[in-house]
């Protein structure tokens, strides 16, 4: 079942906003997580982590699962399938390792979070602060990737995809379509 162009350009949209909203909301978190190791004032470094575990939780999290879901939705009901093209397997592929990075982080930022909030010393918990900032910056990197495969859309059926092609009589790329 294909949807018609308005209720498919509706999803389409929403779909681009969770996506983006998900870039501004790691922008934010890994802006908060560098002032948390970096600056000297024992107040801030006290604040900026509840706030991340409030960021990561409350719209992190949503978004992550919000636009993996509603990406796989519209696989479903447009002509681009699930698995019928690389650029969509790549862009569920990286999808799911986002979502599984967010729920393995989850753990450790309510941790820091409680921590701070229990006045207990923080310092010892640098590496983990430290790993705050690096999966921030690693994730915008790989929440680009997505977005540069839905703009340039590379060639190649996967194996599925060819065979769906052949089935609805379309032909595969550089062979002949039989007289």
């Amino acid at each position: 079942m294909l949807l018609r162009p308005g209720p498919r350009k509706l999803l389409l949209v929403l779909h681009v906003a969770l996506s983006v909203g998900l870039l501004g909301a790691v922008a934010a978190y890994l802006a908060l997580a560098i002032v948390g190791v970096t600056t000297g004032d024992p107040q801030l470094v006290r604040s900026v982590y509840p706030a991340l575990a409030l960021i990561a939780r409350l719209v992190i999290l949503p978004l992550v699962f919000s636009s993996l879901v509603i990406g796989v939705v519209q696989s479903f009901l447009t002509p681009w399938g699930l698995f019928r093209h690389w650029w969509v397997v790549a862009k569920l592929a990286i999808n799911l390792f986002v979502a599984a990075v967010v729920l393995v982080q989850m753990p450790g930022i309510g941790f820091v979070a409680d921590t701070v909030a229990s006045n207990l010393p923080i310092d010892t918990l640098f590496g983990v602060r430290m790993s705050f900032v690096i999966h921030a910056a690693g994730g915008l990197v790989v929440l680009l990737i997505p977005m540069v495969l839905s703009v340039y859309k590379p060639r190649g059926l996967t194996r599925y995809g060819w065979r769906k092609q052949i089935e609805q009589g379309g032909t595969m790329p550089g062979i002949a379509p039989n007289p």
